[in-house]
């Protein structure tokens, strides 16, 4: 594989937008951290957060970093799940992957720099490690889609070194790690869906021997070209739901469970 190297293609995040002050020191958490629901999310955007992961993916004696990208549906869900809010709590970065969550957070008083979307935010971070020569490994979705989604990513983040591609069982999954960790793999993005990829990052980040884990939803999904993405002026608009809706109607309960987020935050926000 070639090593990535160049100039640094540009992020995927609006720019313009004020970004919070330094960190003090690698590792620390973010200076802001606000709740939604009883649920963390943290206050930067896009450039940051990737800053903070280049961090990780250059310090080897710094901590593993577990990234979340948090949506509605997963704030409904940790408020039934306990151990999903602990592994929320306990996360290095909550990013606001959801339109819904930049919507809450504004209602509520505390508006967010802009919105992180999880697949672009993938891309991004292939990206650094392509520059840095770090692999990545991708664990989850169905069989075939992580080697489609990792052709697309080498498009993206040419020079990119794959580690491994793993589309295992939940009792598979479980015992993953060492093999994801005998890869010497820098990223490891977990695709097994809420709440099993943020709980497995949790108990198995560490043993991975990553230095930053993320969860990503249906990120390979779409960058397989399995499931196709809103257009761009549709997610500008934050209606890549209805689109989703539109071709995915069996998400409608889904989507119905995560409304009552909204209705909270409404009536919580008048309050």
């Amino acid at each position: 594989m070639r090593r990535g190297g160049g100039r640094r293609p540009s992020p995927a995040y609006t720019t313009g937008v004020r970004q919070p002050p330094p960190l003090a020191a690698a590792g620390a958490p973010p200076q802001t951290r606000i709740e939604l629901l009883g649920v963390p999310v943290d206050v930067l955007g896009g450039e940051r957060a990737a800053e903070l992961c280049r961090e990780r993916l250059e310090n080897e004696s710094s901590p593993p970093l577990q990234v979340v990208t948090l949506n509605p549906e997963m704030v409904m869900a940790a408020n039934r799940t306990p151990e999903l809010a602990a592994a929320i709590r306990g996360a290095g970065l909550v990013l606001a992957d959801g339109w819904g969550i930049v919507w809450a957070a504004r209602r509520m008083g505390r508006p967010l720099p802009e919105r992180i979307p999880g697949v672009d935010f993938l891309v991004e971070l292939c990206r650094d490690c392509a520059r840095l020569d770090r692999s990545v490994f991708l664990l989850g979705s169905a069989p075939g889609v992580g080697e489609l989604a990792f052709q697309h990513l080498l498009q993206l983040a040419p020079g990119l070194r794959l580690a491994g591609c793993l589309s295992p069982g939940r009792e598979e999954a479980e015992r993953a790690a060492p093999l994801v960790r005998s890869s010497g793999a820098g990223l490891l993005a977990v695709a097994l869906g809420v709440p099993a990829q943020d709980l497995w990052l949790h108990r198995h980040l560490e043993e991975s021997g990553c230095r930053v884990g993320i969860g990503v939803g249906g990120s390979l999904d779409y960058l397989s070209g399995r499931v196709g993405r809103a257009p761009a002026p549709l997610r500008r608009a934050g209606l890549e739901w209805a689109y989703r809706l539109l071709r995915q109607p069996w998400r409608l309960p889904r989507m119905a469970r995560g409304s009552r987020f909204f209705w909270r935050v409404w009536r919580e926000a008048r309050g």
